[in-house]
């Protein structure tokens, strides 16, 4: 064997260890989802739309809170934050998987030094040493699957991130679309309140002249007074209320210009799709993304488990350099100074004290709290589309049911007012009147809120398409592109 196709040979030699290493992961299989196979019978209506076929654009049909939505994903810290998250786990998983492969590096070094003639083979004196080539330092041959099972961790692990970030982007719309809401609601209320307050102030004057010749009595006015007060109260109340919501969308959007893109005055249009279709349980597990990420979770626990078992197995690394060597610098890459080294090394675990069993049990009971977690996360899921389902269907007949209540609570206030003029009746039941209108009015308004609300955790939960038509702004690596799971993680072995 000729000194220069030994590095070819090794580097064969190495390459074909390499492929032939087993991996000692258990066969991953998705847990049974620990769900009903079906909503709710009463719950589960049926809409014109699935929410995996709506994107946020066409749910939410309100121009304006597109805007804000869109300047949102721009400059929201969190969902920034997240994203870096992304490529911080993205450079993770590209160190863990660059030890799948040798790493070789440019060598040189040179040494002078003097050495007594009883130490020296050479009589003593001045001696040098030169060295220059390429090495392979401690490379290890993955025979058993520890290295890959690592870098299926680390994998995982990122896509696990990339999911939170797509969880972190839905809640973001979603908590952007309430505080719209809210503030819509405060908007409403708050108008409402101002017209009441003025109303009441009127019939307060209206009260005094008719104390002053005799025809109301003093408490008649008090009465009034402390309608007309607890209106001003109201009214503080509520823009209170609105100056929050105004605070909480700027700091959803990340910055004050999101005011600008609202109107002024609350519209009368809706802002989100009316009906959606849940769908089966089954399709939350591929469409929300916090239990995509859970089950990333799990499979990186289990590949981690492949690592833990490797380690009662002989571990083989490489060692080896080529190149040239001299006594003299000036000789360094002359005729005959060619040289190489090459330095195997097996490691057999004998006696470690029960620290690779308590890895192993350590990997093993952390898969287990994986798999809880990802059973847990789907009970929630589907617990939250239960919910918001229950809240659309009974919020609608209730905003049906107010909206009546409120139209006769007007008339009847209008018929109070008139018999109470005419004489008919006394001022404590036009009073009462006034105040049951109010209290109606103002659930009225809440409960419209609310049902828009509940659409969108309707949308939310059901794991809705919140992503926008360009596609996500960073791509996951070549060999985690959009495929099928075991294809992709294939492909990365």
């Amino acid at each position: 064997m000729t000194a220069s196709s030994l590095p070819g040979r090794l580097g064969a030699l190495a390459t074909a260890l390499l492929l032939a290493g087993c991996s000692l992961a258990p066969v991953y299989h998705r847990p049974e989802a620990p769900v009903a196979a079906h909503w709710p019978a009463a719950d589960a209506q049926s809409g014109p739309s699935s929410a995996d076929s709506v994107s946020w654009q066409d749910f939410i049909i309100d121009a304006p809170t597109q805007k804000v939505v869109e300047l949102a994903l721009d400059n929201n810290r969190d969902l920034r934050k997240a994203l870096q998250n992304i490529e911080v786990a993205r450079a993770q998983y590209g160190v863990q998987r660059a030890d799948r492969l040798p790493r070789i590096n440019a060598l040189g070094n040179g040494t002078r030094q003097r050495l007594p003639a009883d130490l020296s083979t050479r009589g003593g004196g001045v001696q040098g040493s030169y060295e220059a080539g390429i090495g392979i330092s401690a490379f290890e041959l993955d025979l058993f699957g520890r290295v890959r099972s690592l870098s299926d961790a680390a994998l995982q692990d990122f896509l696990a991130t990339e999911e939170a970030a797509c969880a972190t982007r839905i809640t973001l719309i979603a908590e952007l679309l309430q505080a719209v809401l809210d503030r819509e609601s405060a908007q409403l209320r708050l108008d409402f309140t101002r017209q009441t307050l003025q109303a009441r102030e009127a019939s307060l004057n209206l009260i005094e002249q008719r104390r002053r010749v005799g025809a109301a009595s003093a408490l008649d006015q008090q009465e009034a007074v402390g309608l007309t007060e607890q209106a001003r109260a109201d009214l503080e109340s509520i823009e209170r209320a609105l100056r929050q919501a105004d605070n909480a969308l700027v700091l959803l959007a990340g910055t004050p210009d999101v005011l600008a893109l609202l109107p002024a005055r609350p519209a009368d249009a809706q802002h989100v799709l009316q009906e959606i279709a849940p769908g089966l349980p089954s399709g939350l597990i591929e469409r929300r993304p916090d239990i995509r990420a859970a089950e990333r979770t799990l499979q990186a626990r289990n590949a981690s488990i492949g690592a833990a078992r490797a380690a009662f197995f002989p571990r083989i690394s490489l060692t080896g350099q080529f190149g040239s060597s001299s006594a003299e610098l000036s000789g360094l890459f002359g005729g005959g100074s060619s040289a190489w080294s090459f330095m195997p090394q097996i490691t057999l675990p004998l006696f470690s004290a029960g620290a690779n069993q308590a890895n192993l049990d350590l990997a093993t009971a952390r898969r287990d709290i994986a798999v809880t977690d990802y059973e847990k996360t789907i009970q929630t899921a589907f617990r939250e589309v239960a919910d918001a389902l229950a809240a659309t269907d009974t919020l609608r007949r209730e905003e049906s049911a107010r909206a009546a209540l409120a139209e006769s609570g007007l008339t009847a206030m209008r018929l109070s007012e008139a018999r109470y003029r005419q004489g008919v009746d006394g001022h404590l039941r036009y009073l009462d009147a006034q105040r049951t209108y109010f209290a109606q009015q103002i659930n009225l308004i809440e409960i419209r809120a609310q049902r828009q609300g509940a659409l969108v955790t309707l949308f939310r939960s059901l794991g809705g398409d919140w992503t926008t038509g360009e596609g996500a702004a960073h791509a996951p690596p070549p060999e985690v592109s959009p495929r099928p799971l075991a294809v992709a993680a294939a492909g990365a072995r």
